[in-house]
């Protein structure tokens, strides 16, 4: 990363990296991305990218096809073997129909052949970063309630599972072996330590965090 570049890194929010081997292409890409107010980091490889210490804010990835030490598609199946979800704009001077396939396949947001116009670039940037914006509140949140949920008895999470599979108290009693009454105090204890109000809101909640 350029030295330039630092007083970005100092700041907190939405922040494009760009990642093409064409220097010229690299600069005039910061200067736009910079004059609509959002942060930008620029690097000539693919082993430059993969070595930076990228901050924990909303990204996104403009990306070119061809590069020096690998191409953006093998990048992109690379970062997704590792669950590096990112979101990614290819970018490239000798796009074609397959070659926009393939890079789309394999997870790309969006595929500009260059010279693209500025606008269409800037409305893509904007779409990667409110969805990566929106992937990372989600993955809070589920971390958050996998958190409430680690706060579960062994038989508090036992009831959730029953109560979650729509079974009613007087089931859920005669097949955990114990009074209803036991069961409504379980299932009310679940429900004050995951914060919901409702069964319906308990289901959701559980699909929400339990693998399917």
């Amino acid at each position: 990363m350029h030295s330039d570049q630092q007083g970005d890194m100092e700041v907190s929010g939405p922040i494009v990296f760009v990642l093409d081997d064409d220097l010229s292409v690299r600069e005039a890409l910061r200067s736009l991305i910079r004059s609509v107010g959002l942060r930008c980091a620029t690097f000539a490889s693919a082993a430059e990218f993969l070595g930076f210490q990228r901050p924990d804010d909303p990204a996104c990835l403009v990306l070119d096809v061809h590069l020096p030490d690998a191409s953006g598609l093998d990048l992109i199946r690379e970062l997704d073997a590792a669950d590096d979800h990112i979101p990614i704009i290819i970018i490239t001077g000798h796009g074609t129909i397959p070659m926009s396939v393939r890079a789309m396949k394999a997870g790309a947001l969006e595929f500009l052949t260059k010279p693209f116009r500025e606008e269409d670039l800037i409305t893509a940037l904007h779409q990667a970063l409110e969805r990566d914006g929106a992937a990372r509140r989600e993955r809070a949140e589920v971390a958050g309630l996998r958190h409430r949920l680690k706060q579960l008895t062994p038989r508090e999470r036992e009831v959730l599972a029953l109560v979650a599979t729509g079974r009613m108290n007087k089931q859920i009693a005669a097949e955990l072996g114990t009074a209803e009454q036991t069961i409504k105090q379980h299932r009310g204890r679940v429900m004050k330590k995951l914060g919901v109000d409702s069964v319906a809101e308990l289901v959701r909640l559980v699909e929400r965090v339990v693998p399917r």
